[in-house]
């Protein structure tokens, strides 16, 4: 399928959106998919008895042809090829938009340490990267750049040398330019702990065997990040996966996400729904597409 013009490219993209995803749950269909599905044009290509499933993979396989492809799509080759081809739910975790120093990271993945993966699709230009990059080495040991082949040398000449770089090829597969080294002793105490729920926090001092002492909630942040800014960056920093495996872990999600088409899993990784709700969004992906156009 070729793609016209900036409206059915921009709906294609609106497919992956958090509101379409949180609607299908909620609500078992989707108003917003429909205007999309029409805007979009797949119907003429696959047809009225296609399910809203297969409509997003077709999409997804739209999209991720380089020229059209945005964060979701890389995204969707990282979680994919990453956390679910290298590693598992049960093994590792994922974490979005985690808040590092003033940036937020892209996709952050705990396995035995914390990488941190900043995309720059090709809408994006590299203005900010100098500075989410350093951002990032002050909470993760290894910090990933990954783009497409016409950003890469710009990358190479913006980042440091013990940060990563990595493409998403023309065949969606990931080709890594440069690997990124480990230096969990250069994060900075404070950052983490800004980073960080305040139980999290407390369970990471607890594990190292340093007291909490007893005092007002008000000043309950001051001693606590005081307490962090004293400890050593790589033991924290061993903690820190540690706890946020357990805090933020998804293994939960295991037969959810196995339950989705693969376009949506990286959706189902990223967007919270209520449990209670995920059978509504299944069930909504394996609508025919006759039945999902007259969604209101």
């Amino acid at each position: 399928m070729k793609i016209d013009s900036v409206t059915q490219l921009s709906a294609l993209t609106r497919f992956f959106s958090a509101a379409v995803f949180r609607e299908m749950a909620k609500r078992g269909q989707s108003a917003l998919f429909s205007r999309l599905l029409k805007e979009a044009g797949l119907v003429d290509h696959i047809g009225l008895n296609a399910t809203v499933g297969e409509a997003f993979d077709f999409a997804f396989n739209i999209l991720k042809v380089a020229g059209h492809r945005d964060e979701y799509i890389y995204r969707a080759a990282v979680s994919h090829k990453v956390l679910l081809g290298t590693h598992s739910l049960r093994t590792a975790s994922m974490l979005n938009e985690f808040r590092a120093g003033g940036c937020k990271a892209d996709i952050v993945i705990l396995n035995g340490t914390a990488t941190v993966y900043e995309i720059k699709s090709e809408r994006d230009s590299l203005a900010r990267l100098e500075n989410q990059v350093a951002n990032y080495k002050r909470v993760f040991a290894k910090v990933n750049v990954i783009s497409n082949e016409g950003h890469i040398d710009g990358i190479l000449e913006t980042v440091p040398e013990d940060v990563g770089v990595m493409c998403l090829t023309k065949r969606y597969q990931i080709k890594t330019i440069r690997e990124a080294k480990s230096c969990p002793e250069r994060i900075c105490p404070s950052t983490v702990f800004d980073s960080l729920r305040i139980t999290e926090s407390t369970s990471i001092l607890e594990s190292l065997g340093v007291g909490v002492p007893d005092v007002p909630n008000t000043q309950r942040y001051a001693v606590l990040r005081k307490l962090f800014s004293e400890l050593d960056p790589a033991t924290l920093h061993f903690e820190m996966v540690k706890t946020l495996k357990r805090t933020r872990d998804l293994a939960s999600l295991n037969d959810f996400v196995e339950s989705l088409p693969k376009s949506l899993q990286t959706a189902a990784l990223s967007i919270s729904v209520r449990r209670s709700d995920q059978s509504k969004l299944i069930d909504a992906t394996e609508t025919p597409l006759h039945a999902a156009m007259t969604w209101s």
